[in-house]
């Protein structure tokens, strides 16, 4: 990240600090309730870390001369949103399917017209990387401003090693240059491009052969993810290029039971995945499978919101199994352009039944957990980053209660300001 550490900070005056302090893991069943609640708290921030957090009596005695004060003004103090499914680097929009949607074509038409994923393969095969990049740095800060600190970035749009090593690059720039955390993964497996429509074992075959060596050895992903879906990547082949990349030591991701209900959650559970995302079609079946191999589901609401579609994942039987139940945007182009983890909480309360103290869980530490970061991130601790943000409410349960809107007051990441509603950096 581009800025120095900041100078200590003394975070006093906060109506509530919802610190998810708690076990070191994710958290399941009804710990997902448990958010560990100061009233009236203070924390204390020193070289980018959380150095104290308590009740302001407890904590006022260690504010020195040096420490910067910021004033919350009696507001909401939370840990940063950890985005654990995102599509950030990507040419163009898809605007003319939205509307086509709203006519009455479905996403797969759509996508077997030839537009949909490959559509955004195109535009960004033909953009630069300081093109993509730009584009890309514009909408970090969309994240920042509704209270995301850290997002997991797929590549994805690019189906040839030089355009999805391109992108991984934009996603290492944005890291380094920028105040926003991002977790990189490589989605060469997002869809087969054109050139390779009814060759889907040779495609199988170059990202196996070629693109995940040429990662591993940029060192530009730490997980690799694939669209497990009849027509598009089978179980078989899922399960083979997982596998691949295991042995080249990335951590392992799948989009499973999306469209369908295909077996994902089970190839998920055979590859040992860190996640299986989506799982709008999963059963019982499937969630036991992912209960046993410990496989943290990552749901979207926000693709079944923009695809018009009804059936949203199962979460009510997920947190009954036991499983870290994790939300994300999945932020892209075509099935769910938004960044707002707001607007997520708020699906998962009206249309999942989840509590806001769940919602709430599942979006910060069960997330950070997901993607490598529990230890790190996820929630206001001593000892963790000081990635927090102030939300202009008084109470946690008023961010997906009010809709549309965008909560997040002031947004620090390391300690630092990134984000301001007033303008101040």
């Amino acid at each position: 990240m581009n800025f120095l550490i900041s100078k200590p900070l003394a975070v006093v005056n906060c109506g509530e600090i919802v610190t998810l302090a708690g076990p070191a893991r994710p958290r399941i069943r009804d710990e997902m309730k448990e958010l560990s609640i100061l009233r009236g708290g203070a924390m204390l921030v020193r070289e980018g870390r959380i150095e104290r957090v308590g009740l302001s009596a407890d904590v006022s005695p260690y504010i020195t001369a040096d420490y910067e004060i910021v004033a919350a003004g009696g507001r909401s103090v939370l840990p940063g949103f950890v985005d654990a499914h995102t599509h950030p680097v990507f040419a163009g929009t898809r605007i003319d399917e939205y509307e086509m949607r709203a006519a009455g074509a479905t996403y797969e038409e759509i996508s077997r017209a030839g537009d949909g994923i490959r559509s955004t393969v195109r535009k960004t095969r033909a953009a630069t990387e300081d093109e993509l990049f730009e584009t890309a740095l514009a909408r970090s800060e969309w994240f920042l401003r509704t209270g995301t600190t850290t997002i997991e970035a797929k590549s994805g749009y690019g189906l040839t090693l030089e355009a999805e090593l391109r992108m991984l690059r934009v996603i290492y720039r944005l890291n380094a240059e920028g105040p926003l955390r991002l977790v990189p993964t490589f989605l060469g497996a997002h869809e087969i491009p054109d050139e390779f429509r009814g060759r889907t074992e040779e495609y199988v075959e170059l990202v196996i052969r070629e693109m995940l060596p040429a990662v591993a050895a940029a060192k530009l992903a730490e997980y690799c993810d694939v669209f497990c879906e009849p027509g598009i990547f089978d179980g078989e082949a899922a399960l083979r290029i997982l596998y691949a990349a295991r042995r080249l030591g990335f951590g392992v991701r799948v989009h499973a039971d999306q469209l369908s209900r295909s077996g994902g959650g089970e190839i998920a559970a055979k590859a040992e995945a860190a996640t299986a995302d989506h799982l709008e079609q999963i059963d019982t079946q499937g969630i036991e499978a992912l209960a046993r191999a410990g496989v943290q589901p990552v749901l979207l609401p926000g693709s079944v919101y923009t695809l018009g579609s009804k059936r949203f994942a199962p979460v009510r039987s997920m947190i009954d199994a036991g499983l870290g139940v994790v939300l994300a945007t999945d932020f892209n182009p075509g099935s769910s352009p938004t960044p707002s983890m707001p607007f997520v909480l708020s699906l998962a309360s009206t249309h999942m039944k989840m509590t806001p103290a769940e919602a709430l869980t599942a979006a910060t530490i069960n997330a950070a957990y997901s993607v490598g970061r529990g230890h790190e991130t996820g929630s206001l601790e001593p000892g963790k980053l000081a990635d927090f943000v102030i939300h202009d409410c008084r109470d946690y349960r008023e961010i997906p209660y009010f809709v549309g809107i965008e909560p997040a007051f002031e947004t620090y990441v390391g300690g630092r300001l990134a984000y301001s509603r007033q303008g101040r950096s």
